[in-house]
């Protein structure tokens, strides 16, 4: 019995070590990129996704919000929801075609993400790519093989219709 314990222990280090081995070999950045078509011309989806303010209203992973300063160019904001607290600032701001959003620093992640409107036949042509850090080898490990890069942005874009209809 005594045997099995230790083996399943030095079974369960050793998965452990590969898991971070993998992670750190893993490069730290990545660029993830998803489009999604809207039935809204590109002012409105532009307004509903720079309005992190009225996200807890349709955004699921997002419980709460605080907002800092002006609208706009230079605005901070901080999430509270499913991902725990992500503080970003809006560093870049085109309406209706584009907006840049980078994640402040302190975390075991960072990054920009890249909101790129083009008026379509449907509405709406919206892609967002993300260009992100991850700087935690296990969490490198985690979103390349467990979770993604693109699960973050999935989750956006599947809320965001019902905001926009």
């Amino acid at each position: 019995m005594r045997r099995w314990i230790g083996y399943s222990a030095l079974g369960v280090g050793v998965l452990v070590a590969l898991i971070f081995v993998v992670g750190w070999l893993e490069p730290v950045g990545h660029s993830a990129s998803r489009t999604l078509e809207l039935g809204a011309p590109p002012d409105r989806v532009f307004a509903i996704v720079s309005d992190a303010s009225r996200y807890p209203e349709w955004n699921s992973a997002v419980e709460r919000v605080e907002v800092t300063g002006e609208p706009g160019l230079g605005q901070h904001v901080r999430l509270f929801g499913s991902y725990g607290e992500i503080p970003y600032t809006v560093e870049a701001l085109e309406p209706p075609s584009r907006m840049v959003t980078r994640i402040d620093s302190g975390l075991d992640f960072g990054g920009t993400w890249t909101y790129d409107l083009r008026p379509s036949d449907a509405g709406t042509t919206l892609t967002i790519t993300e260009d992100g850090e991850v700087y935690n080898p296990l969490f490198r490990f985690m979103a390349r093989f467990v979770f993604g890069h693109h699960a973050t942005i999935d989750q956006f874009l599947a809320d965001l219709p019902r905001a926009v209809e």
